[in-house]
């Protein structure tokens, strides 16, 4: 009789991945006017909301925003989100304090964490699944894995828990790009044809082109903000 034996790792079921998320909207706008670029308004809804909507609806479990210049103007419209607010005190310091922040404010829990920024009108529940899927896939030695198109880096970026813990423990100029730059055997490029990965708005001739490309025209918010 021949004796037919199991291997319980190929029968075990995949377990989820646990993410959580860092929103960064803490910047002052300066080539757009100086107004916060996380108000304009998509199909009615402020860029800000929107991304929150597809991170939780991805399955994000923690999120942290990082607010800064416009904190006022931006954090009575999402009080109705479950997500931590802090904001850069230091209103002149480099995006790369806003992200530290927004990394110390995780409670480290999660296998993995996104750096997501609030300024990509396109971004949606399915890029983000999509994002997180490549990950899971990621090459072994894989710790950190960002999205490019047609030869662009985009964003958001994704990495493992660990990574977050290597940041915060290296000297306050070292961000995800720097880290990013310092340890390229773990980094994985994710190439994919999704536009939606590396289009945000700076300018006001960015709101144009998105119009012209995408057919998407953002508006600024007629209403006076609390």
């Amino acid at each position: 009789m021949t004796r037919m034996t199991t291997n319980p790792a190929a029968n075990a079921i995949p377990q989820p991945l646990s993410v959580a998320a860092v929103l960064l909207a803490a910047g002052a706008g300066a080539r757009m006017g100086y107004k916060a670029k996380s108000l304009l308004e998509l199909d009615g809804a402020p860029l800000i909301r929107r991304q929150i909507m597809a991170l939780q609806s991805a399955g994000v479990t923690e999120l942290v925003v990082v607010l800064g210049h416009h904190a006022s103007e931006i954090a009575p419209l999402l009080q109705d989100f479950a997500v931590a607010l802090v904001t850069n005190p230091n209103t002149e310091a480099s995006p790369v304090a806003s992200q530290r922040l927004g990394l110390q404010s995780l409670s480290g829990q999660t296998d993995a964490v996104l750096m997501a920024l609030a300024d990509q009108p396109l971004i949606n529940e399915k890029d983000v699944r999509q994002l997180m899927d490549a990950f899971k896939q990621r090459p072994e030695g894989t710790a950190l894995l960002f999205p490019r198109v047609q030869g662009q880096p985009g964003n958001p970026v994704i990495f493992t828990e660990a990574v977050r813990s290597a940041i915060l423990a290296c000297q306050p100029e070292v961000g995800c790009k720097q880290w990013r730059q310092q340890h390229s055997s773990q980094v994985h490029v994710f190439d994919c044809e999704n536009p939606h990965f590396v289009q945000d708005v700076d300018t006001p001739e960015d709101i144009e082109k998105l119009r012209q490309s995408h057919g998407h025209q953002l508006q600024w918010p007629t209403q006076t903000l609390p």
